[in-house]
């Protein structure tokens, strides 16, 4: 994949946002920055570093990551066939990144916001935009759903996205709808739908890699041959 500045930019310039609040907010922030939020509100203070300047540096990381591991990816020429999925699905985790940020320096600063169930909400809503691209995702070694079975039959990636893609929309709308429910309800549901997602996706893409008469071993997965042998 080449770098494209008409398409990076928007990625870049959620970046530089976050950034950009951290060099306005820093000489007036407080010492004691919350940091972490439990059941009952903050549960955690850390550093003025930890609070202002460590979600810009992972938001820069991740976007650095994403830019440049497709470059090494053994499936690297599948993702001509998904690049604008690809885009859409790393500029959404920016945002939702960058918009935890924005709450959590505006809670800091004396704003009252339920910090807790605003980012139960953006999560919710994250897995429900990302649904709507999973089907498009091709295979790869570093997005989407990877498991023994998708990564050696096409036919079990293939299903198994689809499957994932309802999922991600289902666990989001369950997701968000645990909102309205007592707190540690809205938690617990936070919790319970990604690892039902994960078993069920990962059992059922086993089910679909054991019925596909085309499916291959896994690279480097062969008996090795007779001593001597290549």
């Amino acid at each position: 994949m080449r770098f494209n500045w008409r398409t990076e930019l928007p990625l870049l310039l959620v970046v530089l946002a976050m950034f950009a609040i951290a060099g306005l907010t820093w000489p007036n922030a407080p010492e004691h920055f919350p940091v972490h939020w439990g059941l009952h509100g903050v549960d955690r203070y850390g550093s003025k570093f930890e609070g202002i300047l460590v979600d810009p540096l992972i938001a820069l990381g991740l976007y650095a990551a994403t830019l440049l591991l497709p470059r090494i990816d053994p499936g690297r020429a599948n993702y001509a066939q998904f690049s604008g999925a690809y885009l859409a699905i790393r500029l959404v985790i920016l945002l939702f990144l960058a918009a935890i940020y924005l709450i959590t320096q505006l809670f800091a600063y004396g704003y009252h916001i339920d910090v807790g169930t605003v980012v139960i909400l953006m999560f919710g809503g994250l897995l429900i935009v990302i649904g709507n691209f999973m089907s498009k995702v091709r295979p790869n070694w570093f997005v989407g759903i990877r498991t023994p079975w998708t990564l050696s039959s096409k036919l079990s990636w293939d299903r198994t996205h689809r499957l994932g893609g309802w999922a991600f929309i289902a666990g989001g709308l369950l997701i968000i709808g645990g909102v309205a429910a007592p707190p540690s309800v809205g938690i617990a549901v936070c919790l319970a739908v990604p690892i039902t997602m994960v078993v069920v996706l990962y059992g059922y893409s086993y089910i679909v890699w054991k019925s596909d008469p085309d499916k291959q071993p896994p690279a480097a997965t062969m008996p090795a041959g007779p001593p001597g042998t290549v």
